[in-house]
């Protein structure tokens, strides 16, 4: 929160993709899976699901709404930048570094980015 109020503008855009897509029972599931020592990406796939199921084409509708003509994102997800980007979105940003083993694990796993600064350009 400190990190938005430095910002001093603000936009949250909150998708209802629960569990990377997959489903609010499916993402229960993979944490019972997680819970036996699986790590996320290996739950989604015992589950016979894939990996991300997400898709983004609402985010063009929200943003032109509220006329926002580029974002910044916290994230280390370099196929979310790409979806937001073929959507003809201005993507810059950074990632989150709160979640040190879960950050790891989709980098080395899925080739999502690993950087320890925000807010570093694409």
């Amino acid at each position: 929160m400190k990190m938005f109020d430095d910002v001093g503008q603000v936009v949250i855009l909150y998708l209802r993709q629960e569990g990377r897509g997959i489903g609010l029972t499916n993402k229960i599931r993979a944490y019972t899976l997680q819970d036996q020592g699986h790590d996320t990406l290996d739950a989604n796939l015992l589950l016979n699901l894939p990996a991300d199921a997400r898709y983004y084409d609402m985010c063009t509708i929200m943003l032109d709404y509220l006329q926002v003509k580029e974002v910044k994102l916290i994230t280390n997800n370099p196929l979310k930048i790409s979806a937001l980007r073929n959507l003809n979105i201005v993507v810059s940003g950074g990632l989150n570094i709160f979640n040190k083993n879960y950050l790891e694990t989709k980098q080395g796993r899925m080739s999502h980015m690993y950087e320890f600064d925000f807010f570093k350009p694409y």
